[in-house]
């Protein structure tokens, strides 16, 4: 092969990389369904202690729940209550898959936590229904290891673990 073929070679698999690389990046759930965003942040925002924020994406009931519910009404206590502490602090929270049901979707998420429960992650189910123009938390569960059999089909499971309300 000359030099010329040698660079073409190169210069086309370089493209077609950023194309792949860029095509993934603009087709992710997170970045087309609003409500995937939401849950994602939802999650994050209770990893991190930041009530605030995860109020402002609640809806009404499940607000209600918490503020009676949970250790000083606070959504990310009631986390902290559910995670055993050898987990740790949660590090990342990932969407891993959603089924609509109507105007709702049933989105469920992957959390990774410090110390304990890693790759395999920690299984969380959120249902998220727009209300007016914002996509809201209306139910939670899960915040198991997804080993757990508990962890699956928490959407339809009453006894789903943690479930609120």
């Amino acid at each position: 092969m000359n030099q010329r073929t040698i660079l073409l070679i190169v210069f086309t698999t370089i493209t077609l990389a950023i194309i792949i690389i860029a095509a993934t990046l603009a087709f992710t759930p997170e970045q087309l369904e609003p409500a995937f965003d939401a849950a994602v942040r939802f999650n994050q925002a209770l990893g991190a202690g930041d009530d605030e924020s995860a109020f402002a994406l609640m809806g009404a009931d499940l607000r209600t729940h918490v503020e009676a519910n949970c250790p000083d009404g606070s959504p990310s206590a009631c986390i902290d209550v559910y995670t055993p502490p050898e987990w740790g602090a949660m590090l990342s929270v990932v969407y891993r898959r959603a089924a609509p049901d109507g105007a709702a979707r049933d989105v469920e998420l992957i959390a990774t936590y410090e110390r304990d429960r890693g790759f395999s992650g920690v299984c969380i189910y959120n249902r998220v229904e727009l209300v007016g123009v914002d996509w809201l938390i209306t139910q939670w569960a899960g915040y198991v290891h997804c080993g757990d059999p508990a962890s699956r089909n928490m959407a339809a499971n009453p006894d789903a673990p943690n479930r609120a309300p």
